[in-house]
C-alpha cells in the first residue's frame, strides 16, 4: 500500500462538507454554476455493482462510470457553507454540513504561512451577550401609570451635534423678544438609529443604492428622520449634488479616500450633509487600518476614490494626529470651517480601555464643536480583517458606553456631547430591544450595519457560515463588485425590507417606552433595567434580579 500523505489538506479538515446524494442529482449543473467560490465541480466516479440474471445465484461484477458533483479540497477554494447550492438545487440533492472536527484554521496557516482573513463578525461568542442578561424590569403600574403605546404621542429623536448647557446659550432680549446673540453649534435631531458605516466599495453599488433608497423613503414618505453613514471612500458626485445629501453622514477615515471629489463638489451642493464623522477606529479591528482588496476595487470605485486597481489600505491612524487635543484643533475645527460651521462633526472610536479618557478630553473642548462620540464595540462587523483581530482585539461596547456616560455625569456634562454606540446590536434579530437597553445605559442613539445586510439576504451568520465579505465573491451580491453576482440582488426588495423592518422597530420602541412611562427616549434611565447576572449588575450599576 502506498504511503498515506497525512499532512495534505483533506476533506475532513474543512469546516464545511458537502452532503451529496447522487441518486437524486440530475446533473443540471445549477449548483456548480452558482457557487462563487468554485468549491464544487463536476466529476466522475467508478462504481462496482453486483448483479445476477440467472435462476440460481450467479453474481457478476459490473463497473459503471457515474457523473457526480464533488467537493474541491483546496485552501483557496474551500466551501464557506453559504448554502447557495442547496437553494438552487431542484431536487435537494446537495447541501453543506458543518464539520465539528474541522482543523481548517490550523491547516490554512501551516500551508500558506499567512494569517487567515475574512469578513463578518467574531465567531467565538464564548462569553454570551451582555444585552441578553439585561431585562427591562421597572414597569409603571398603579402609582406611576404606564402610557398607551397605540394612542400616546412619543418623541423619538436623538441629537447629532454639540448641546450647550443652558447657561452657555447666548440669549439676549432685543425689542422685547428673546434672540440669539451669536451662532450656536449646529444640531440635527434625528432618529436614534443610524444606518452604516458601510462604504460603496465594501458593498456592491446595488446594495449601497438600496440603503440610500430606503433612507430617502423613510424620510420623505414615512416621516422617520433616519440618517445613513456613507462609510469611508466617498460617494457618487450625482448624490453630492442632490437634495438627498441631507440624509447622509459623510465619513472620513485615515485613508482620506474619496474626499477630493467631496471637496470639489462643495460649490455645487444644494444641501448640507447631515453630519461629518471622523473615523479614528472601528470595533471589529481596533488599532488597524481599513482594507479594501483589489478584487473589490471596480472601475466606479477607482473613479470615486481616485485610485488605481490595487489593495486599498488605510493607515492605522490619521497621519499628523498624535493627541486628543490635536484632534480637536486640527480635524474638528477644519471640517467645521469647511462647511462654515453649519454641519455637526463627530468622532468614531473603537471601544477600549482608553475610551473614557478620550471622551473626558472631548467634553472639555473649549471650542464647543465636537458634535458626537461614536463608540464601536468588538462585536461589530467588518468587510475584511484578519481573523486574529476580529476574535481577539477590542472591547465590548456595553461597559465602555456605561463608563463614558457615568464619567459625563460625574462632570455634570451628560448629554452635551451625544453618545452613539454599536457593536453586535440586533444579533438576535431584535434591534429595538438592544437599542432600548443601550439608551437606558446612557446612549443617545445607536448605529447598525450587519443587520442591514441580513435584511438584504445575507446568508452568513456569527458561527462561521459564509463570512466571505472580504473575497469579493459574496454569493448574494451584497459585498462584491462582480457584475454577475451583483445581479442576484433585487434593489427594490432590499429597500422594501429595510423600510418594513424600521416600521416594525418604530412600533416596538413605543411598546417598550410605554410600560416604563416614558414618552421620550429613556437616555440614562438605568433604573428601568435589571440584570439576571450579578457581575453584570455590579459592573453596570443596575439592579440585580433573580
Amino acid at each position: 500500500m502506498a504511503t498515506i500523505k497525512v499532512n495534505k489538506l483533506s476533506r475532513d479538515d474543512l469546516p464545511w462538507q458537502l452532503d451529496y446524494n447522487s441518486d437524486r442529482c440530475t446533473m443540471c449543473g445549477r449548483c456548480v454554476a452558482s457557487c462563487p467560490f468554485n468549491a464544487i465541480e463536476a466529476g466522475v466516479e467508478k462504481r462496482r455493482k453486483i448483479t445476477s440474471s440467472d435462476v440460481t445465484p450467479n453474481p457478476k461484477a459490473n463497473f459503471l462510470t457515474v457523473p457526480i458533483i464533488k467537493q474541491v479540497v483546496d485552501c483557496a477554494y474551500s466551501c464557506r457553507g453559504c448554502g447557495i447550492c442547496e437553494k438552487v438545487c431542484p431536487n435537494t440533492a446537495i447541501k453543506p454540513v458543518r464539520n465539528e472536527d474541522e482543523r481548517f484554521a490550523i491547516k490554512y496557516r501551516g500551508i500558506l504561512a499567512d494569517p487567515y482573513k475574512r469578513g463578518g463578525r467574531s465567531n467565538l461568542n464564548t462569553e454570551g451577550r451582555t444585552l441578553d442578561k439585561i431585562k427591562i424590569g421597572r414597569i409603571s403600574q398603579m402609582t406611576d401609570p404606564s402610557l398607551d403605546a397605540q394612542r400616546h404621542t412619543f418623541d423619538m429623536l436623538a441629537p447629532l451635534g454639540r448641546i450647550l448647557p443652558p447657561e452657555q446659550i447666548p440669549f439676549e432680549v432685543q425689542d422685547g423678544e428673546l434672540k440669539l446673540a451669536k451662532k450656536i453649534p449646529p444640531v440635527r435631531w434625528v432618529y436614534p438609529i443610524i444606518l452604516g458605516d458601510m462604504s460603496i466599495g465594501a458593498l456592491s453599488w446595488r446594495m449601497w443604492e438600496a440603503i440610500a433608497i430606503a433612507t430617502a423613503y423613510l424620510n420623505q414618505e414615512i416621516g422617520l428622520p433616519i440618517r445613513m453613514c456613507t462609510g469611508e471612500g466617498g460617494i457618487p458626485v450625482r448624490l453630492l449634488r442632490s437634495e438627498h445629501l441631507k440624509y447622509m453622514i459623510l465619513q472620513i477615515a485615515s485613508g482620506h479616500f474619496g474626499w477630493n471629489r467631496i471637496i470639489n463638489a462643495m460649490p455645487e451642493m444644494v444641501e448640507d450633509p447631515a453630519g461629518i464623522l471622523i473615523k479614528i477606529g472601528q470595533g471589529a479591528k481596533p488599532g488597524d487600518g481599513g482594507l479594501l482588496q483589489s478584487k473589490k476595487v471596480a472601475r466606479h470605485i477607482q473613479e470615486i476614490r481616485g485610485v488605481p486597481k490595487a489593495d486599498l489600505l488605510s493607515p492605522p491612524n490619521h497621519q499628523g494626529l498624535y493627541s486628543i487635543e490635536e484632534s480637536v484643533q486640527k480635524m474638528f475645527l477644519s471640517f467645521n470651517a469647511a462647511f462654515k460651521f453649519r454641519v455637526p462633526v463627530a468622532i468614531k472610536v473603537a471601544a477600549s480601555a482608553t475610551s473614557v479618557s478620550v471622551y473626558n478630553n472631548l467634553l472639555r473642548d473649549p471650542y464647543n464643536i465636537v458634535g458626537g462620540f461614536f463608540l464601536d464595540g468588538i462585536s461589530g462587523g467588518t468587510g475584511a480583517a484578519h481573523e486574529i483581530s476580529l476574535d481577539h482585539t477590542g472591547h465590548p461596547a456595553v461597559s465602555k458606553l456605561r463608563d463614558c456616560y457615568l464619567a459625563a455625569v460625574h462632570q455634570g456634562k451628560q448629554g452635551q456631547i451625544p453618545l452613539w454606540a454599536a457593536g453586535g446590536l440586533g444579533m438576535t434579530g431584535n434591534l429595538a430591544a438592544d437599542a432600548f437597553k443601550m439608551y437606558s445605559l446612557g446612549a443617545n442613539g445607536v448605529f447598525t450595519g450587519k443587520l442591514i445586510l441580513q435584511l438584504a439576504g445575507c446568508v452568513g451568520n456569527d458561527s462561521g457560515k459564509c463570512n466571505a465579505c472580504n473575497t469579493g465573491l459574496c454569493p448574494v451580491g451584497i459585498c462584491t463588485q462582480n457584475p454577475v453576482l451583483v445581479k442576484r440582488l433585487d434593489i427594490d426588495k432590499v429597500a422594501e425590507n429595510i423600510v418594513n423592518y424600521f416600521l416594525a422597530v418604530n412600533h416596538e420602541f413605543k411598546k417598550l417606552m410605554a410600560p416604563i412611562g416614558n414618552s421620550s427616549l429613556p437616555v440614562g434611565r438605568s433604573d428601568a433595567l435589571v440584570s439576571v447576572d450579578k457581575s453584570v449588575a455590579d459592573r453596570l450599576k443596575i439592579q440585580y434580579a433573580c
